[in-house]
């Protein structure tokens, strides 16, 4: 076990000293010894993973008297294993579409050192490990970045991509501190047993500790998951090459939710953290997913559309969805890495012919044509709001029967519910000869997609934490008072349907309505095609910034 965690750090180490040593002489062969430490990497990882499954107790693996831990549990093993696979396909993908570009060695040099501080942050069992790691994962990636030394654009957003990390390791590193403070120790199994035995200890300034370590850890994953208001680096760093951005998804961006999970017997004994947390993450999700629709450059909508995706994790976190949002991340990750690295190959097809074929999806997305023969609006929107909820509650109840006593499954499901009715709604609209075959083919497909979902979550959540108690209190911590959950619930629900009453009313009455939302919708598509106008208070803000140190300058004569 000892090795073998051990080696999974040296291979990716290993294959880039032998990669920078052989690249002057040997440039082609120099990149096949990237690869192979990739593949040895992910066997190793795929046997750790394998380990944990068979039911391997967690393990602290000591190599430094008072830090330098690695630890062996269920999350590291299945976080090191998504990491190193992805890396692979990186890797391999690289091969050739890196070729023709100068520092091609280097380029996997960095990769393999990215790989490695990747392999780390997720096995590290210490504060001192899991910092310095979390910090070498900024400054490779601003490397990898500015990869192309020719590219303004790419070393202006890398830089700024490196000074949004730096403010997110801020408050880790005062977490980390304040941990040490109140337990003389660095480990963090030590730090977490301790926690549970004093869940009310003070801090230096007497503030609840596990409170505000709590918020600090949740501050840090804001920033590296681009959490709005922290998200501008996450779109226009796509200038950097597009395999860097595939790697991104290898657990950069979304290394908030693993940090929060690492923390999580932490945020157990936290009451309100996890209620900011939720609406930090649902923000991010609304305005990422708005933006993406804005965009007409395929890899900054993805960026956003990454964006969003963060958002609901760390939104699915502030539900108490823990294991959820890592089953989330694992999948955003394979998902949107594949398209980015798909990316390139879309652009040079669609510059020769778009191949889209004119058929009844196109014709309603595209050319924005209504049906010609509508059903009865009434029935269609009943059909739209119950159908859903009718799949979700039975899928859920088929998987887990005390799934509904918790009010984190209870949002999520409301949002499902409210995907769904959308889903329905939108083939509502599209002009199709039989609306009840599409529809029958959605609703079988939305079904067994549900059913999937819930099954793999709930064998995600006996995985990662396989104690029922612990699972109760992350419920429980990210739990409200009974009477407001079930107000809430029922006026988000009666706002939800009341929204498709008016929109299948305004259906029926098409120009009267146009005319008076024509300008609305306008503005609102100035505000989002200017991105909320936060980059611009940004630029505003640095370019006073300059202007005071310019002055700054002249009055104390420093230039």
């Amino acid at each position: 076990m000892k090795s073998l965690v051990l080696l999974i750090l040296l291979l990716p180490l290993a294959a880039a000293l032998l990669t920078q040593l052989i690249a002057p002489r040997f440039r082609q062969t120099s990149v096949r010894i990237s690869i192979v430490g990739s593949v040895a990497t992910f066997i190793v990882a795929a046997a750790l993973l394998t380990l944990a499954l068979r039911g391997e107790p967690t393990r602290v693996i000591q190599f430094g008297a008072n830090w330098g831990e690695l630890l062996f549990d269920p999350l590291g093993s299945l976080m090191a294993f998504v990491v190193s696979g992805i890396s692979l396909i990186v890797h391999v993908y690289s091969v050739r579409y890196m070729r023709d570009e100068p520092g091609y060695p280097r380029f996997f040099v960095l990769l393999d050192l990215m790989t490695a501080a990747l392999l780390l942050m997720v096995i590290a069992g210490d504060l001192i490990t899991l910092l310095i790691a979390w910090h070498l994962i900024g400054v490779l990636l601003y490397f990898l970045l500015g990869h192309d030394a020719s590219s303004h654009a790419a070393h202006r957003y890398a830089s700024w991509t490196l000074l949004t990390y730096r403010f997110g390791d801020l408050p880790l590193v005062i977490a980390a501190v304040l941990l040490y403070q109140a337990f003389d120790t660095w480990s963090l199994q030590a730090i977490f047993a301790q926690l549970t035995q004093a869940p009310d200890k003070l801090t230096l300034f007497e503030l609840p500790l596990a409170e505000t370590v709590a918020a600090l850890v949740a501050l840090s994953a804001f920033a590296r998951s681009a959490q709005f208001l922290l998200h501008t680096w996450l779109p226009y760093s796509m200038s950097g090459p597009t395999p860097v951005s595939a790697l991104m998804h290898a657990g950069i961006v979304n290394a908030g939710g693993f940090l929060i999970n690492r923390f999580a017997p932490l945020f157990v004994n936290t009451d309100g953290v996890l209620h900011w947390v939720f609406i930090v993450g649902l923000v991010t999700a609304v305005i990422g997913s708005v933006l993406m629709l804005a965009q007409n450059d395929i890899k900054k909508a993805l960026g956003y559309s990454t964006m969003g995706q963060m958002g609901f994790m760390i939104m699915e976190c502030g539900v108490g969805a823990f294991s959820l949002a890592i089953y989330h991340l694992i999948a955003h990750g394979l998902f949107k890495g594949t398209l980015f690295l798909g990316a390139g190959g879309v652009i040079g097809e669609a510059r020769q012919d778009d191949g889209v074929p004119k058929d009844d999806l196109y014709t309603f997305v595209v050319e924005r044509e209504p049906a010609k023969r509508r059903q009865p609006w009434l029935p269609m929107a009943i059909m739209t709001l119950v159908v859903p909820v009718t799949i979700l509650v039975l899928a859920h109840w088929l998987v887990a029967q005390d799934f509904f006593q918790k009010q984190g499954a209870i949002v999520l499901l409301f949002f499902g519910w409210v995907t769904g009715a959308q889903l329905i709604f939108s083939t509502y609209r599209m002009r199709t000869q039989n609306i009840w075959r599409l529809m029958g083919l959605i609703l079988f497909s939305f079904t067994i997609v549900v059913l999937g979902y819930a099954m793999i979550s709930h064998a995600f959540d006996l995985f990662l934490y396989p104690d029922p108690v612990f699972r109760t209190s992350i419920d429980a911590a990210a739990g409200i008072d009974i009477i407001w959950f079930d107000a809430l619930v029922i006026l988000m629900a009666l706002v939800v349907v009341l929204g498709w009453l008016i929109t299948y009313a305004a259906e029926q009455h098409r120009q009267y309505w146009g005319a008076k939302l024509g300008a609305i919708w306008r503005s609102f598509y100035t505000l989002v095609a200017r991105e909320f106008f936060v980059i611009d208070a940004y630029a505003r803000l640095s370019d006073g910034l300059l202007s005071i140190a310019r002055r700054l300058n002249v009055l104390l004569r420093w230039s």
